[in-house]
């Protein structure tokens, strides 16, 4: 998802934006006037309402720029921006998502099919520790510490639930990921890492990302596509990573995306579901549920749906009689344990690996419009410092009977466990 000055609640307002502007536009093509909403002010004078109505339009106005090639249309709307307090960088997701469209087409996302991985599973040790990062590749200070506590855990694998900032360029994957895994995690030997496809990873089409994932490890544990299956060598427990990301790649419809998963990967997951005797956890970017980000658009009444319609019917059919021990994913930038939800006994959100969330955005506040709200634990409110809500990630032990999970916060004093539990 976005970066904090676009986190949580901004997001909340940006469809009433988007539906002023879109009246707007509507008015002059029919020769109509609209009053415009847009303060002159800078987004710093302004209240969040007034910030992200400022923010909206510069995008609007830099994708229309763009559209009819207006060279210095283009340069004036950079200059605001760089100017402004609308996080400078986001603008690179609107520049990488403008450059791989040719001719007004957008240029095709070099994603692997399920033919070409076959039924190819990686195995890791049956009491294989496994540590879980979700929306971690900034770069920046915090993925750094993030990454050195993870390194004391003595992981056997890494796994990062998806988003290289801003767009997953193929210098953003080998600065802010490859860079840091190499230095810190693989300091002293080697140490099989995987990543998942994420909403920022496709900005760029996705150019990056692939590249990266051929290159993070050697065979045989090589990662095989956006998607893949860890097996521990006990054959008691499983690991399905889905791309959820392949279809959530416009950076000016990150709101409402419904994500889903490709028809030939979804029975790719199946095959794998079917055929094997142990228990199976899911991964991937995006949420199945949530009581704090929307999904989709709301109903005739008003009323929002906490699932992902898409979603849930990929979760039903891969499950069918079996059950599905615990879910991970990320996408919103925060952690948070369910209660069980839409058929899901543990559907668990690590997307506090690194990027900045502010305390006024109340991460932590259920949306008012939804029409059954999914329940969390206390236990999972991320503590906060200087101002902005901890990162941190979690440890999955495995023994042939159960996995146990900790769930882990970085305080000034180190790290601090906020939850344990044990998936069986």
């Amino acid at each position: 998802m976005g970066r904090a000055g676009l986190e949580r609640s901004m997001l909340s307002i940006l469809p009433d934006v988007a539906a002023d502007i879109a009246q707007r536009e509507y008015d002059n093509s029919a020769g109509m006037t609209t009053p415009s909403s847009r303060s002159s002010a800078t987004p710093r004078e302004l209240t969040k309402t007034g910030a992200v109505q400022v923010c909206a339009e510069w995008a609007w106005r830099y994708l229309k720029a763009q559209a009819s090639h207006d060279v210095q249309a283009i340069a004036q709307v950079k200059s605001e921006f760089s100017k402004g307090t609308c996080d400078p960088a986001w603008f690179t997701c609107l520049q990488e998502y403008d450059s791989y469209f040719e001719n007004g087409k957008r240029k095709a996302i070099p994603y692997i099919r399920a033919a070409s991985v076959g039924p190819k599973t990686i195995e890791i040790k049956a009491d294989a520790r496994v540590a879980l990062m979700g929306d971690w590749g900034t770069g920046a200070q915090p993925a750094i510490e993030i990454l050195q506590r993870i390194a004391e855990e003595k992981p056997d694998v890494v796994i990062h639930l998806g988003d290289i900032y801003y767009s997953g360029t193929a210098a953003e994957c080998a600065t802010n990921f490859l860079e840091p895994v190499n230095t810190i995690l693989r300091k002293e030997k080697p140490l099989p890492v995987y990543s998942l496809s994420g909403n920022h990873d496709m900005y760029c089409g996705g150019e990056g990302y692939y590249g990266l994932i051929s290159n993070l490890n050697p065979a045989p544990m090589t990662q095989p596509a956006s998607f893949f299956c860890l097996r521990s060598a006990d054959e008691k427990w499983q690991i399905l990573a889905m791309d959820t990301g392949l279809h959530d790649d416009n950076p000016m419809t990150v709101t409402g995306a419904v994500t889903y998963l490709e028809d030939d990967e979804l029975a790719w997951h199946c095959d794998r579901i079917r055929e094997f005797t142990g228990r199976t956890i899911l991964l991937s970017h995006h949420q199945l549920f949530s009581a704090f980000s929307p999904i989709g658009a709301a109903d005739s009444a008003g009323k929002r749906s906490a699932v992902n319609p898409s979603l849930h019917k990929a979760f039903q059919r891969m499950t069918g009689t079996k059950q599905v021990a615990a879910w991970f994913w990320g996408h919103e930038h925060t952690l948070s344990i369910y209660a069980p939800f839409a058929g899901l006994e543990r559907g668990r959100c690590l997307g506090h690996g690194a990027v900045p969330v502010s305390v006024i955005d109340e991460i932590y506040k259920p949306l008012v419009d939804l029409g059954e709200t999914p329940a969390t634990i206390d236990q999972s409110k991320l503590a906060t410092r200087g101002g902005v809500y901890n990162h941190g990630y979690a440890i999955l032990s495995f023994d042939a009977d159960s996995c146990n999970a900790e769930y882990y916060q970085a305080t000034a004093k180190g790290r601090a466990l906020m939850y344990r539990e044990t998936i069986s």
